[in-house]
This record gives structure tokens, C-alpha cells and sequence, in this order.
């Protein structure tokens, strides 16, 4: 029998990202990989902090790829999925699983680039990282790193995917990744991580980077010092402080915050739009209440004979009606923009 590869001679760890539509995807990758794959495979799923415990079983259903959730300081085996749990950032540090409750990136906990950031800093040109089905753009400045650090990037085809956002924003942030359906994925990753003949780990590590890792291990997260960034002129919509652009691959934009909040463009957008979703809301709110209350009080002076005052507070509640329909007009239009943002990246 023929010897195997060594492993500093060969791509031997996947990393792969998945969110809307991206569940039924990853079952259908998985079911086309052996379960005697040369390589560890590591994964993020978009899960709510609440989600149940039974994801590793549903994603490899089909398959013969064993799963679980990782577990803080394990070491990976070859021909294994872990996949982050529910409320935490999955990352490759050296040769250890580390889960970490550090700030959302991208608004998400668990989220794909700190999982591929780490990743590429651990295992440069050993490392094969793949995006599957999803919106927005988690993965795509992650998928930059792992291309900036010598490793290979595989990307659903927009056209088969049951939503293309992350897709396309990966395509975006790289040149040269590998485009194909399921089918094509899965032959890529059967052949990389079975060819040997690489004689270095590629590039040095970006330090940026590695300080970006290394804060979400970190208690208390954040800069202690003063930003190493320029400030953007943006807030972060998780904590309301201001966000620094940070130096990132292949000139993919990413910002920061003190706290440690990531974001990319997109994300950042979707991010926002919530934010004034939510403001616009209440202030409807509030002011439909101060229209009640003003018209309870011009029909109280109105009952006293206080004319003077009647009409003061009936002009008060026309102009709050006025503002609450105009912002009412407002939230539509912002609803009706999410969905058509929402279509488009299906």
C-alpha cells in the first residue's frame, strides 16, 4: 500500500460555512465525502443561542462523516466534522479546538470568519476552506485570509444555492477560488486533501489577524490600548461605539469596535437597517400614545369649557398623527427595501 502523504505536505483541515439553505447543502456535501478522509473538517452553522443539540446528527444524516459539537481544547481527528455550538465562536488554535463567548462578529455568535481567521493563521497553505448557501457576507473577509495565507477556497455556485449572498460576497473577496456545485465541491476536496508535493505552510501569519484571534480568547476582549485603526466615522449597532477600519485581506473592508464587534459591509448594512427598523418602531409607538393622550386632554378642557386649551391639544395630536403617518411611511419603505435585499440574494 502506498504511504500516505505527511501531513505538512498536504491540505489536511477544511473549514466550512453555511447559513440560510446552507443546512441541506452541507448534508449533501458530507454525503459525497468518505469517511476515511485524510483531513479534519471543521463547520459553522448560523444557530440562534437557543438552538437544540441535535445539528451534527442532522447535518451528516446522509452521510458517513461521524459529528459533534466541539468541545474547548480537544485535538481534531482526520475524517471527523466538529461544528460550533450555539453561542460560540468555533477557532483553530495550533492544534486545539478552542470555543470562545467572545463580542458577535458580523452580528452572529457563532460566526464563519473568526473559525477561518484562526484557521488560516493555524494551518497557511494546509487549509481548504469552503462556503456553502447563505445571505449577507460572513465568510467572505475569512475566506480572504485563507487565500492570503496560501490555502485554497471552494464556493457553492450562487446559481445552485438556495440563497447566494454568502456565496457571491466570497466569490467577491477572492481570486482564483474554486466554483462548483455540490458534486464539484466535494471531488475538489476529495483530490486536495489527498495530494502531497507542498514543501512550506505559505505565507507568513498576518499579525493583525493573529491579534484579532487572540482577543476573542481573551476575558475581558477589547483593545486596553488606543485603537491600532482609523476611525470610520461609523457606531457599531451592538454597543454603540465607534467602529475603526481594520487592515484586512485582499482588500476586503472590515471595522471594529473597542468591544471587539467585527463587521463587514454588508452585515454592517443589515445591521443598521435593523437598528432604524427598531427606532422607528417605537417612535411610532410613542407617538400614537401622545396622540391618545393629547386627545384625552383637548376632550377634558373641551368638557371644563377650556376652549384655548381644547385647541391646543387637539393641534398637538394632528401634528403627532402627521409625524406617526410619516414614519409609518418610512418603516414600510425600509420593510419593503429588506425584502427586496432579501430576494435579490436568494
Amino acid at each position: 500500500m502506498a504511504d500516505q502523504p505527511d501531513p505538512e505536505h498536504r491540505r489536511d483541515t477544511v473549514v466550512i460555512a453555511a447559513s440560510a439553505g446552507g443546512i441541506s447543502a452541507m448534508q449533501k456535501l458530507l454525503a459525497r465525502l468518505p469517511r476515511d478522509l485524510p483531513a479534519t473538517i471543521l463547520g459553522v452553522v448560523h444557530l440562534p443561542a437557543t438552538a437544540n443539540s441535535v445539528l451534527p446528527q442532522v447535518v451528516t444524516r446522509r452521510s458517513e462523516v461521524p459529528a459533534e459539537f466541539a468541545r474547548d481544547g480537544v485535538e481534531p481527528r482526520p475524517g471527523r466534522l466538529y461544528l460550533a455550538p450555539p453561542d460560540r465562536h468555533l477557532l483553530l488554535v495550533e492544534d486545539r479546538l478552542r470555543l470562545s463567548t467572545g463580542p458577535r462578529q458580523n452580528g452572529l455568535r457563532p460566526a464563519a470568519d473568526p473559525l477561518f481567521f484562526s484557521a488560516a493563521l493555524a494551518r497557511g497553505r494546509r487549509l481548504i476552506g469552503v462556503v456553502l448557501s447563505g445571505m449577507l457576507d460572513d465568510g467572505a473577509a475569512g475566506c480572504a485570509a485563507v487565500q492570503e495565507h496560501g490555502g485554497l477556497v471552494a464556493v457553492q455556485d450562487p446559481a445552485e444555492a438556495d440563497y447566494d449572498g454568502m456565496p457571491s460576497a466570497a466569490l467577491a473577496s477572492t481570486t482564483d477560488a474554486f466554483l462548483g456545485n455540490l458534486e464539484g465541491i466535494a471531488r475538489f476536496v476529495r483530490d486536495q486533501t489527498r495530494e502531497a508535493g507542498m514543501t512550506d505552510k505559505g505565507p507568513d501569519p498576518d499579525p493583525d489577524l493573529h491579534q484579532a484571534v487572540e482577543r476573542l480568547l481573551k476575558v475581558d476582549n477589547g483593545w486596553t490600548e488606543s485603537p491600532p485603526h482609523e476611525y470610520s466615522g461609523l457606531t457599531c449597532p451592538e454597543c454603540g461605539g465607534p467602529l475603526y477600519s481594520r487592515s484586512a485581506p485582499a482588500g476586503s473592508m472590515r471595522m471594529e469596535c473597542r468591544i471587539g464587534h467585527g463587521w463587514s459591509p454588508q452585515s454592517l448594512l443589515e445591521s443598521q437597517d435593523r437598528t432604524v427598523e427598531r427606532a422607528l418602531s417605537m417612535a411610532v409607538t410613542q407617538l400614537a400614545e401622545r396622540s391618545v393622550l393629547t386627545r384625552r386632554l383637548a376632550q377634558a378642557a373641551a368638557e371644563r369649557g377650556h376652549r384655548l386649551s381644547r385647541d391646543q391639544f387637539a393641534d398637538k395630536a394632528r401634528q403627532t398623527e402627521e409625524a406617526a403617518e410619516t414614519l409609518q411611511r418610512m418603516l414600510a419603505e425600509l420593510l419593503a427595501r429588506q425584502d427586496d435585499l432579501a430576494n435579490g440574494s436568494r
